[in-house]
């Protein structure tokens, strides 16, 4: 079980840090972002969230309710994205990358639930 949980938190988690810094440094992801009609303020804000979120899923420490809200969150942000991506006719690779990273973000939560008992 711990290795399941532990993949997958770090899979996410990796992806948020990644994404987090393309949103502040890659000239293609600022533009891309701006493409999709977001404001600049909430490719800020989001880069902010998404380093925060993959840090307090990483911390063991981390207070489980805090943990489900983030989780909650990067869900939405994921969903959310899916369906700028789909509005935008974005390449089906993005679309298909972020179901995935759905599905590794639920494995996780359940993981980390089943772990956590």
């Amino acid at each position: 079980m711990k290795i399941i949980y532990w993949s997958s938190t770090v899979i996410v988690s990796v992806f948020l840090l990644l994404s987090s810094y393309s949103y502040i440094f890659s000239k293609s992801t600022i533009d891309g972002i701006k493409e999709l009609g977001f404001p600049d303020f909430f490719r800020i804000e989001l880069a902010v969230l998404k380093f925060i979120a993959a840090i307090l899923l990483i911390i063991p420490m981390a207070p489980l309710q805090l943990k489900e809200w983030t989780y909650a969150g990067v869900g939405l942000f994921l969903l959310t994205a899916l369906v700028a991506h789909i509005k935008h006719k974005d390449s089906i690779f993005i679309m298909v990358l972020l179901v995935v990273l759905m599905g590794v973000l639920m494995v996780s939560n359940i993981y980390m639930n089943k772990y956590n008992r």
